[in-house]
């Protein structure tokens, strides 16, 4: 089984990212014979305009990605734009797609609506994901609840194109990612970048601080009881700990006793115990850049052999040389 996840980069990870993401796929590739990581970097020109930080934001990735624990001995790490087959491809699959099915997809909308620009470009963004998962002749593809619409569209468009030339591509299948935790900000949405409530993986010790520090809380007293899951400081401590831990945890938040402010101090206590060591694995890896390129180098390379492959199936499929 061969699997592929893809990343924007669109920023330093954060904790939401960490466990909405990456520990998930890093447990989901044990499982493939191939795991396939994809930094999105032709996604990413759908919302970034400035050249420099698209290409920080791209080495920041790659770097926060091994710190994690991606091995590059069982994955295969490369970006997207190395691989030119994927606009090849989602050309001649945009050349099938019908403009209603595009209509419909539910992101388009909510990212319009979030201020980002209507472009064509984020129109076509379900045809090249698509492009992306088939031409690595994907059939598992872990998704996120909020995530099956995309699959959908993806299934639909290579249904449709098969039909037309022969069942050339895999219809993927989509392995929905049940225990996938959706972390809380620090003002209690769903954390993300777009919202500025993120509590970063690799900022400097005092930023993670600040962030935690800042977490919205009731107005209850030291010593009054606390409900412990309507509070985004206990829904984000219970992430690290275990399910006895956050048992007794919770215990405190509701006998009293425990304010907010040491509350905090305990889940920042946990937080740099949990990623004291990817940090200073990242800051190893930076001292050695030759080592990161190596390691895109390599998974280019093979994820080229595979990209390749395919494009030739599907240009023969349609009539071209």
């Amino acid at each position: 089984m061969r699997t592929l996840s893809g990343i924007q980069p669109s920023g330093k990870l954060h904790l939401g990212n960490y466990f909405g993401y990456v520990r998930p796929n890093i447990e989901w590739h044990k499982k493939a014979d191939v795991g396939m990581i994809m930094i999105a970097d032709l996604h990413a020109l759908t919302t970034m305009r400035d050249p420099a930080l698209l290409r920080s934001s791209i080495e920041d990735m790659m770097l926060d990605l091994l710190a994690c624990g991606f091995d590059p001995a069982k994955t295969i790490l490369f970006r997207q734009s190395d691989i030119p087959e994927h606009t090849e491809l989602m050309w001649m699959l945009s050349t099938m797609t019908p403009m209603g099915l595009l209509e419909r997809a539910v992101s388009f909308k909510e990212k319009v609506e979030k201020g980002i620009a209507a472009s064509a470009g984020l129109f076509n963004y379900p045809v090249l994901q698509a492009a992306d998962i088939v031409l690595y002749d994907i059939d598992k593809v872990p998704v996120g609840k909020d995530q099956q619409q995309h699959l959908e569209i993806t299934r639909d468009i290579i249904v449709k194109f098969n039909n037309a030339y022969d069942d050339v591509l895999v219809v993927p299948e989509g392995v929905i990612k049940e225990d996938v935790a959706v972390v809380p900000g620090t003002d209690g949405q769903k954390m993300s970048k777009s919202y500025g409530n993120t509590i970063p993986l690799f900022g400097s010790e005092k930023e993670i601080q600040k962030a935690i520090m800042g977490i919205v809380t009731d107005s209850k007293g030291v010593a009054e009881p606390k409900d412990p899951e309507s509070c985004s400081v206990f829904n984000i401590h219970k992430l690290f700990l275990s399910k006895t831990e956050t048992e007794e945890l919770a215990a405190k938040y509701k006998a009293g006793g425990l304010g907010y402010g040491d509350a905090k101090k305990l889940l920042f206590t946990a937080y740099m115990d949990t990623f004291g060591p990817m940090r200073q694995k990242r800051e190893e890896l930076q001292k050695k850049p030759q080592d990161i390129q190596s390691v895109i180098d390599e998974g280019t390379k093979k994820a080229s052999v595979v990209a390749k492959a395919t494009m030739a199936k599907v240009r023969k499929a349609v009539g071209l040389r």
